[in-house]
């Protein structure tokens, strides 16, 4: 089973989890709170990704983890299962995997913008509204700045990539003018 389906797998239960519960969002947050202490704390990460360090031990550190971010019981188990069968190493991707399965339940859709300078808020919500008006959802905005692109926007939507910035226009004329 490729890494993608694994990862959606597990998160699909845990939004059915999360929706039986009502608590979905909240999931979501406890989520993101231990991914990003996994990600700083480069050693546990280590530790609990090695395979020759005992369950118990493993078990026992993330405890301290558990109690230190106060986890609701359904994320500690989900997280105690994720350790045991060695999937600890995917919580990134079934963090991004659930907050998208999560989105599209409450019929929100993630865009990601990329611009070569930052933009403000009226048109950040000038692109928020537009991109509404074509998927007929509502959508979630994120915006990042990308010098490289020298200017125009790049939308990732869904998983699709739309790009409209001068850098990648200009490798086009590039390319149409190596090959006649």
């Amino acid at each position: 089973m490729s890494v993608s389906a694994l990862t959606r797998r597990y998160a699909k239960a845990l939004v059915e989890i999360g929706m039986e519960e009502k608590a979905v969002e909240a999931y979501a947050d406890e989520l993101a709170k231990v991914k990003e202490v996994l990600s700083q704390e480069e050693l546990l990460s280590q530790l609990l990704d090695n395979p020759t360090l005992a369950l118990d031990k493993k078990q026992a550190m993330l405890s301290e983890v558990y109690k230190a971010l106060e986890l609701s019981e359904g994320m500690v188990k989900f997280l105690g299962l994720l350790l045991s069968k060695g999937r600890l190493c995917f919580l990134s991707q079934i963090e991004e995997s659930y907050r998208r399965q999560a989105d599209e339940l409450s019929g929100i859709l993630s865009a990601k913008i990329t611009a070569a300078t930052a933009l403000d808020d009226v048109q950040q919500q000038a692109i928020a509204s537009g991109l509404e008006k074509q998927t007929g959802k509502q959508i979630a905005l994120t915006v990042e700045v990308n010098p490289d692109l020298i200017g125009g926007l790049q939308a990732e939507i869904g998983g699709r990539l739309f790009d409209g910035s001068v850098k990648t226009q200009l490798k086009r004329i590039e390319e149409s003018l190596k090959n006649p």
